[in-house]
């Protein structure tokens, strides 16, 4: 049995009030019809009031404008959802033409998962231009093989923009599917990224000071003149320094970068911006390729036009280069290696430690940018890879000419990539 009485006809209602005005009590006409008197004393007020003669201290609205009531308060919930629902669709609506309506599904689907927001289906489908029919279809569909080959594809593409730590955008994405072996196109790979929130880093504007010029030292012939191309390695190598900021003090970086792979050929790190850690990096770089003859070319710091360094240079054979003082494009190459080493790596991180900062920065050098980092500029292979390519294309490795060893013995310093660990 139900709890609540269905409404009286309006009719029975009609004639109960004729009785009531006739002279019969709510109570009388309580016994007889089975009706509370409560309710007949309040249909009796309620009548009163349409017809203008409401009794003293029985005030209140009348039925038509407590119909009105309730209509307004019904339009005002309906506004207030549509409200809400456009609030979920911003960007789904007030277009011109829509291509694609699985999104408007997709927002529409997640709302009825909700059971705290959930809203009518036929109230969202007028809201944001969609049919009710086509959604219960779109329900009811299974996946095509296009939504199959999409949702394989972004995992693929997360798989590769994680291996990356985050760094690849679109192009180096689609260069390492290309690598493996599948082509796909690049709007479609930006599609995916961007559907999925997945974005690479960019350069910060700017570039790391760290060069102090010696006016007592005499610097070296410009012999690159901006023109940073080679046609083999060790023909020409590009050198600078950087420091890496971590909570106890700064760790130095200096490298030497081979023009023709961008490989860093060579690299040292250390607590002190001395002429020892250049030549350390340039030491290593002899040691690992050892070159026939290659131009050496750095800016003016003092570190590179001290007498060491020269020395360094003359004994092993380096014909040293150094671009103008001031101009971060005479040595654009070098520079635009430590934007990217900050962008991707730097601006990402926050040292506590010393060996912490160096030991990310040898992993980040050898263990990705190196062997697995893509390059735009080398038709996105690694550097390793390209040498490797260029060397089976000509059938012979990287020249050698150096005497046992590749190192400057009078130059022989400490190391100063390996420094004594920490204490806590």
């Amino acid at each position: 049995m139900p709890r609540t009485r269905p409404p009286y006809p309006a009719a029975f209602r009609q004639q109960i009030l004729e009785l009531a005005h006739a002279g019969r009590t709510p109570a009388e006409l309580s016994r007889e019809f089975n009706v509370t008197a409560q309710t007949i004393s309040n249909w009796v007020a309620q009548d009163a009031r349409d017809r203008g003669a409401a009794l003293p201290g029985r005030e209140g609205l009348s039925t038509a404008e407590r119909e009105e009531l309730v209509r307004l308060r019904r339009r005002l919930r309906q506004v207030e959802q549509e409200r809400d629902i456009l609030g979920k669709g911003y960007g789904l609506v007030c277009r011109q033409t829509r291509q694609d309506v699985q999104r408007v599904y997709e927002l529409m689907s997640a709302s009825q998962a909700d059971s705290k927001r959930r809203f009518p289906v036929r109230t969202m489908c007028r809201v944001l231009g969609v049919s009710s029919s086509g959604y219960h279809d779109w329900l009811a569909r299974r996946p095509s093989a296009r939504q199959t080959a999409n949702a394989r594809l972004a995992e693929q593409i997360r798989q590769v923009h994680q291996a990356s730590d985050g760094t690849y955008g679109m192009p180096r994405v689609r260069a390492q599917l290309k690598a493996d072996g599948q082509s796909v196109s690049r709007k479609r790979i930006a599609r995916l990224m961007r559907q999925a929130g997945l974005r690479g880093v960019s350069r910060r504007r700017g570039f790391v000071v760290t060069t102090e010029r010696d006016k007592r030292q005499r610097p070296a012939p410009d012999l690159v003149n901006r023109h940073f191309r080679a046609d083999a390695p060790n023909q020409l190598w590009v050198a600078d320094m950087t420091y890496v900021p971590t909570w106890t003090g700064f760790v130095y970086l200096a490298m030497v970068l081979d023009a023709f792979s961008r490989k860093v050929v060579g690299w040292a790190m250390g607590e002190q911006m001395t002429a020892d850690l250049v030549i350390s990096a340039l030491n290593m770089a002899l040691h690992t390729r050892r070159p026939d003859s290659v131009i050496h070319h750095s800016d003016q710091g003092s570190q590179y036009t001290s007498i060491a360094f020269g020395n360094c240079c003359q004994e092993m054979g380096v014909r040293p280069s150094m671009g103008t003082v001031g101009d971060a494009y005479d040595n654009a190459m070098a520079e635009s290696f430590f934007a990217t080493l900050e962008c991707e790596l730097i601006e990402r991180r926050s040292f506590k430690t010393k060996t912490e900062a160096r030991t990310t920065l040898f992993t980040w050098i050898e263990g990705w940018y190196n062997p697995r980092r893509l390059h735009s500029s080398l038709g996105y292979l690694s550097p390793t890879k390209y040498e490797e390519e260029f060397a089976a294309n000509n059938d012979r490795a990287p020249s050698t000419g150096l005497p046992t060893g590749g190192v400057c013995v009078a130059c022989a310093t400490p190391p100063v990539d390996n420094p004594a660990p920490e204490t806590a």
